[in-house]
């Protein structure tokens, strides 16, 4: 008992740099040992919660407020194996939320569509971070009035379609007024489409999507409802084990819900990965609507355009 009451007045003489040192996920002044406590003690008000080096079998659900989850040093801070509601390491249904330097990986559920991120409602703005290895990257429920922006990030290892359970995907966006995906990497595909997106304003710019270690993998972006923005300065490489090679950019194949007219698809580099001999699409189109294809650079066996 002693010990006990020494160890306490040992903490609470300690400065308070010291007091947040011993804790991971730290809110102002106040150090918390649990995700969950750090989320709950900003509420419904703004903060920013930084976040330790180390390796985390937590998760959070941020119903309120705007939060910032940054990692003290990007890429150290790791959230792997546990979900909240059975859906995400964070389960985001906030004002907005921001995601920067955090590292996703290994998030499966029961329903096949484990994430690192499930973005419920509000704004979303993930930078440098990675998600890997897990059923999803990022999936979102639907906000009409809500942005998502994803720059400077990494998805590696995500996706599958199980019998009974659907498919998921590197990155699925559903009904949000916008995507934005900035000078980010899609790799390693194992399933299911790399980008898929029913907002119906997309930009995707200065982005990579090496297919070239996919398995199974389909579109590498799926505009499933149609959509009007951008596609340009990515690089596109197709890889052999496909399980749907027809094209590279697939615009309204689930209905055109959305208008697509002037949707701008150009300075764009698109291959087949080394030893591939196949013919296929850049862009698949069932929109009907008047594209803006231009100036993309295609290798062997790529046409630019299919009507279908």
């Amino acid at each position: 008992m002693k010990k006990t009451l020494a160890s306490l007045a040992i903490l609470l003489a300690m400065p308070a740099a010291a007091q947040r040192a011993e804790a991971p996920f730290v809110v102002g002044d106040t150090g918390y040992q649990r995700l969950q406590d750090a989320v709950d003690a900003i509420g419904e008000g703004r903060g920013t919660i930084r976040i330790a080096p180390g390796r985390y079998r937590q998760c959070a659900v941020q119903n309120a407020g705007e939060i910032a989850y940054v990692a003290d040093q990007p890429g150290t801070a790791v959230f792997e194996r546990a979900t909240c509601e059975g859906k995400a390491a964070l389960v985001l249904g906030g004002q907005s939320a921001r995601v920067e330097g955090l590292t996703f990986q290994s998030l499966r559920v029961p329903d096949k569509n484990g994430a690192g991120i499930r973005i419920e409602s509000g704004d979303l703005t993930v930078v440098e971070s990675m998600f890997r290895d897990s059923e999803n990257g990022i999936l979102s429920a639907s906000d009409p009035s809500g942005t998502i922006r994803v720059e400077r990030s990494t998805f590696s290892g995500l996706g599958g379609c199980e019998d009974g359970h659907g498919c998921s995907h590197s990155l699925y966006i559903g009904e949000y007024g916008s995507l934005s995906v900035v000078r980010s990497r899609f790799e390693r595909g194992t399933g299911g489409h790399y980008l898929k997106s029913r907002t119906p304003r997309i930009e995707v710019v200065d982005s990579s999507f090496d297919d070239t270690q996919g398995r199974a993998s389909n579109y590498m972006i799926d505009l499933s409802n149609g959509a009007t923005g951008t596609i340009a300065r990515n690089t596109f490489v197709q890889g052999k084990d496909k399980e749907n090679y027809s094209a590279f950019v697939m615009v309204a194949a689930e209905g055109a819900d959305n208008s697509s007219a002037g949707l701008a698809i150009t300075d764009n580099d698109a291959r087949l990965a080394p030893g591939v001999d196949r013919n296929t699409s850049f862009v698949a189109d069932e929109s009907g609507d008047a594209l803006r294809i231009e100036n993309n650079r295609l290798g062997k066996g790529i046409r630019s355009f299919e009507k279908r």
